[in-house]
């Protein structure tokens, strides 16, 4: 089975929308999705950037969540901005490192997200990372102290300067085996078709 890669950071609108839909056009596609949580932080101070793009160009943040309000309605997805933007996704971005090695960061990944941007919850809020892991199937107490392990928080660099290997930019961003980048949830459907294109 053919597997693409889904590049996403808890701090992305947008890759709350991939999230919510991904495994469900993956297994239309005949797909395999691997999981790649990572910190856009880093990628966007490389540009010169000390803040979110959707602040140092407020039209176009203005434009951007109109625009994921619409698509949101138009997918029947609850949409609710956090009262802190962009949110420190440090915390979420190592538990879903952990799912992702353990196989359960799916579930944990669209109900953060839903929790997130669909009711507008604090990702520093560790009972909202321990309701997210529960959804997951797992015990809250041990993952949340794991979290802070040292060798945790290297493989979670580790895992973004991969991403900036790659010349990734933002998020969502996909990868195909033969190495082909799609960037956007607009990009969803040709990342999956490339992928599994006849060779």
């Amino acid at each position: 089975m053919a597997k693409v890669q889904f590049w996403y950071e808890f701090a992305s609108i947008y890759s709350y929308l991939t999230a919510m839909r991904i495994e469900r056009l993956a297994s239309f596609h005949g797909a395999q999705i691997e999981w790649k949580p990572f910190l856009l932080g880093p990628i966007f101070a490389a540009q010169g950037w000390d803040d979110s793009p959707f602040k140092i160009y407020p039209a176009k943040g203005r434009y951007t969540l109109r625009d994921v309000e619409r698509i949101c309605a138009d997918r029947g997805l609850p949409f609710k901005m956090p009262e802190s933007f962009p949110q420190r996704s440090l915390e979420a971005a190592r538990l879903a490192l952990i799912g992702a090695e353990e196989d359960w960061a799916p579930v944990f990944t669209r109900t953060l997200f839903a929790k997130e941007f669909g009711e507008g919850a604090s990702l520093t809020d560790r009972a909202v990372l321990a309701d997210a892991l529960r959804a997951a199937g797992q015990e809250p107490g041990e993952l949340l102290q794991r979290a802070g392990d040292p060798v945790l928080k290297q493989r979670l660099r580790t895992q973004t300067e991969e991403a900036q290997a790659l010349g990734i930019f933002g998020a969502p961003t996909f990868i195909t085996e033969d190495g082909e980048m799609f960037w956007g949830d607009d990009r969803l459907e040709q990342a999956l078709a490339w992928g599994t294109a006849p060779p």
